[in-house]
Order: structure tokens, then C-alpha cells, then sequence
């Protein structure tokens, strides 16, 4: 039996992974009722391919947007670079943008309908596990502070960036890291600019404006869910907030430092103005681990890499954990020797992810624009070389697995 502490996106993920290859799996969620919380995400095409592998191109078709370009602007709305995404790049498979909360009740849809009655269960949250032979025991709690054990053969924590299984095997890891940034989000109704499925960036590393549509316009209006994230970054030693995915922010707090965000392309501060909830969150990841697996127990997604949104990677790095541990599984069966081959390729390249979206990632190429020409260009090109542009770009492409040639070409993971 697999044991899986948490039904997030790469818990559900995982599960449908190993019930398709014959695999008995139980998975235990904190929460009671799960609700499509959160705003948008965007799924690269190396997770979209996994999720199309699994059956669910359709359903996201049906909650998603396939975005057509990436776009660097200055603080001054000056373009400095795009590229093409998804399919419009030449990858076999579609960028999607999403709204967090639909994905995963999609997903969630997807494995009840898939997995046998009774392998979810809401309501339990993971607070450690112990282990002999080969033996696995998961301890549960509920919030009337009931306790249980489950037994299996093997356990992933999937459990999130506060991870329970993550803090057992490493007590001295501490708690979330934050490098000063602060993110204020939210969604707002709007024409979609630019190509109507543009993902756009605009600023520097001190302060950015980053944008998407995550649904199709409305038929009648033209308008569009349009996703948004106004980045504020301070210095380290200051206190804020602890992180909470759903605490409020105010205005007040960040709007007045973009009131003058008035772009030919986009009115920042109306398309804030037109958010029905902001949303406030430090930008916080988690130190790399020198290992993630402890006998038969071992991490996945932020449980395991909790990184920076630079790059728009997080949930896709989580799919991709999913899928090839199912991948070590169906090649070692439920022992030690899975769990040590999947750590063994996926610790190293995610390692290299948190730190290089700690160093700003793709988006490094505002930043040197704002410190050669405090964001004031009529050529880009008496900034930035073609050459800076392009390697910023493709460098991060191979680090992270979406290389149009070697993607397309790499066999399938299942």
C-alpha cells in the first residue's frame, strides 16, 4: 500500500500515477471539504504533456487558457523582450494558465471518479509517520484532535511547504525563507491586452507587475478573468506577515507605489482597482535539502522544493516529481530502490531550480534593464545584446526541462 500525506495538486497527481499502474494507494487530506481557493498558476509544457498522457486534456481545455507568449517589459511599459509559447513555439503540447483552485478541484474530480471508493479521505492531516522493515506508519489527526494510524509500505509527503513529514526528517530545517519580496494578488474582469493570451511581466526585482488571463474572454463582454501579482521587495531584516494563502491585503499597501503604471498596453492600477479580493503573501521558499528520502518515506513537491514563482514553475516541478516517481515504482515496485532512484534524479535538478529562482531566473533580464537604463530605452538592443536576451532565456529552458528539441524529443517518463 501507497500512503500519500496530502491531496494537493501533486498528492492527486501522484495518486492517479500509481492506481493506473496497479498500485493500492491511500490518500489523507487536512482539509474537510476542499474549495477551488487560490488564483492563478501556470502549467509548463513538460507538466502539460503528463497531464495530457493522463486523460485530462479535455477537462483542461475547460478551465484553463493555452497562453501564446511570454512578455518582458521596463517599469516604464517598455517592451524588452517575448517569445512564443506552448504549441506557437513548436512544443508538442500547450502552456496552460489556470486558476489554482479549478485545477485542483479538477483533479480532485479526476481521481474520484478513477481511484476506488474510500482512497481519499478529507479531514486528516499528516503529523509524522515511523518505520521498521518494511513497514510504514502514518500518524493522522482530525480537528477535533482525534488521532490514527495508517499503515503501508510506503509513504510521500506531499504535504506542503509546512510539511510534517518534511520537519520529521529534517528538525533543525527551520521555517520558510523570505528574501524580502512581498506579493499582493488578486483577479480582476478585463479585455485581455496584447494577443488576449499573453503572460506579461513588467519592472524589476525591487518592484514588478505580473499578469495573465486565466479564462476564456465572455462571448458578450470580451472580458476575461484576468490573473495579476504586484511584487513590493524590502529588505530582508524587516519584519512582515507570516505567509497565509488567504489573508487579505490592502490597497493602501502596495497600489500608491504603481499608480503611475499607465502603459499603452495595460492600465495597472484600474485592472487592480477592478479585483473584487486582494490577496497578501511574503514570497517565501524552503533551503535545499541534503536528502529527501528516510527508508521507505520520502518528499515531493514543495514538501520536498517549495521555490520562488519565478519562472512559473512551482506546481509544474510537482507534477513532474509525481509522474517519475510513478515511473520509479513501476520499475522497482514499492521498496527503497524506487525511492533512492527517484531522489537521485530529481533532488539535483530541483535543488538548481530554488537557486536559480532565487536569482531572479528569466526575469534577471528586467532587472539589468532598470540598472543600465533605469527602465528608459528606444532599442532594447543598446541595453541588452541579442545574445544576453537569448542565453537569459535558454539557459533557464534547460535547467528547468522545457528545451523545445529535447523536450519534444525526450521519450515519456510512463
Amino acid at each position: 500500500m501507497l500512503l500519500i500525506a496530502g491531496g494537493g495538486i501533486v498528492g492527486l497527481t501522484l495518486a492517479m500515477t500509481a492506481h493506473s499502474l496497479g498500485m493500492p494507494v491511500r490518500l489523507f487530506e487536512q482539509v474537510d471539504r476542499p474549495a477551488p481557493l487560490g488564483v492563478g498558476i501556470n502549467l509548463q509544457p513538460q507538466a502539460v504533456r503528463e497531464l495530457i498522457e493522463m486523460g485530462l486534456e479535455d477537462a483542461m481545455d475547460a478551465i484553463g487558457l493555452r497562453i501564446r507568449e511570454v512578455a518582458y517589459f521596463s517599469k516604464r511599459g517598455h517592451k524588452i523582450w517575448d517569445e512564443p509559447r506552448g504549441t506557437w513555439a513548436g512544443y508538442n503540447w500547450p502552456q496552460y494558465s489556470v486558476h489554482r483552485g479549478e485545477f485542483l478541484m479538477m483533479l480532485l474530480r479526476a481521481a474520484q471518479l478513477r481511484l476506488p471508493n474510500g482512497t481519499i479521505e478529507t479531514g486528516w492531516k499528516a503529523t509524522g509517520f515511523d518505520q521498521d522493515g518494511d513497514t510504514v506508519r502514518l500518524h493522522l489527526e482530525n480537528r477535533a484532535g482525534e488521532k490514527r494510524v495508517e499503515t503501508g509500505s510506503m509513504l510521500v509527503g506531499c504535504d506542503g511547504i509546512h510539511s510534517a513529514i518534511r520537519a520529521q526528517m529534517h528538525p533543525k530545517d527551520g521555517p520558510p525563507v523570505w528574501g524580502g519580496a512581498v506579493l499582493w494578488r488578486g483577479t480582476s474582469r478585463a479585455v485581455p491586452y496584447l494577443s488576449g493570451a499573453s503572460m506579461a511581466m513588467a519592472g524589476h526585482e525591487w518592484q514588478k507587475f505580473v499578469t495573465y488571463p486565466i479564462s476564456k474572454p465572455d462571448p458578450g463582454t470580451g472580458e476575461a478573468i484576468i490573473n495579476w501579482i504586484a511584487e513590493l521587495k524590502y529588505e530582508p531584516t524587516r519584519q512582515w506577515n507570516k505567509e497565509d494563502y488567504n489573508r487579505q491585503g490592502a490597497l493602501d499597501d502596495f497600489l500608491p507605489s504603481f499608480e503611475d503604471w499607465l502603459f499603452d498596453w495595460l492600465d495597472v492600477p484600474a485592472l487592480i482597482r477592478k479585483a473584487d479580493k486582494v490577496y497578501e503573501f511574503p514570497m517565501v521558499d524552503r533551503n535545499p535539502l541534503p536528502f529527501w528520502t528516510e527508508g521507505r518515506v520520502t518528499l515531493a513537491g514543495d514538501g520536498a522544493h517549495a521555490m520562488y514563482p519565478i519562472g512559473s514553475n512551482g506546481a509544474s516541478q510537482g507534477i513532474i516529481d509525481a509522474r517519475f516517481l510513478g515511473r520509479c515504482l513501476r520499475e522497482h515496485g514499492l521498496s527503497e530502490a524506487a525511492l533512492n532512484a527517484y531522489e537521485a534524479e530529481r533532488r539535483p535538478i530541483t535543488t538548481q531550480i530554488v537557486l536559480a529562482n532565487r536569482s531572479n531566473g528569466p526575469d534577471q533580464v528586467m532587472e539589468l534593464v532598470e540598472q543600465r537604463c533605469d527602465g528608459v530605452f528606444s532599442d532594447v538592443r543598446d541595453v541588452l545584446s541579442e545574445a544576453e536576451l537569448l542565453d537569459t532565456a535558454r539557459s533557464y529552458k534547460r535547467l528547468v526541462g522545457m528545451d523545445i528539441d529535447e523536450l519534444n524529443a525526450r521519450p515519456s517518463i510512463l
